[in-house]
């Protein structure tokens, strides 16, 4: 099976659950690519958005794992599933969107009272505040900017009522990214 058809599955397998906010994964997922579409993303961001939490659905752990007290490290494992079939330009911003939150917390002020309930427990799980030196660093970084993005619509895409596009609408761009990182390999 590739990518595409992986991606499909997991969602049809797991999709359905929540994390904690009122929307489930997929839900989640399509909120997140249709508000980068909105705000005309390249094609490549709309795609880090649609699957950005995509290590959600592979870690295999219950849907209340941060309520369990555990940081399951979804921004870690789905950049490097994403990174295999995608490249960096789609699984960084992914592996940094976790890194943005708490950047975000750190230098604006009013960013984590702005957080859902959910975030903000995982927040702490995910380390807190940063140091004067992981904020150094985080700017630095490549894909700074973009997981920035990411953040800001990752953050927005928490609405039960929000009426977006099915995946299906979303897999001929995977398709198109898939066939195109594997070709300039």
């Amino acid at each position: 099976m590739n990518a595409t058809g992986e991606i499909e599955s997991l969602f049809k397998q797991r999709g359905h659950q929540a994390y904690g906010e009122d929307v489930t994964e997929l839900q989640h997922a399509l909120q997140s690519a249709h508000l980068a579409r909105t705000d005309d993303a390249p094609d490549h961001l709309i795609i880090a958005a649609l699957l950005h939490d995509i290590g959600h659905l592979l870690h295999g752990l219950p849907e209340d794992v941060a309520e369990q007290g555990v940081d399951a490290h979804h921004e870690q494992i789905g950049e490097k599933w994403l990174n295999k079939w995608f490249g960096s330009k789609i699984s960084r911003p992914v592996g940094l969107h976790v890194t943005a939150k708490r950047y975000q917390c750190t230098v604006n002020l009013d960013y984590l009272e702005q957080l859902s309930s959910a975030s903000a427990k995982s927040f702490i799980l995910q380390g807190g505040k940063m140091s004067g030196n992981e904020i150094r660093a985080f700017e630095e970084a490549p894909f700074f900017n973009e997981a920035l993005q990411l953040r800001t619509w990752d953050d927005h895409a928490k609405d039960p009522e929000m009426e977006t596009p099915p995946l299906e609408h979303y897999l001929p761009l995977v398709q198109v990214a898939l066939v195109s990182w594997r070709t300039s390999q």
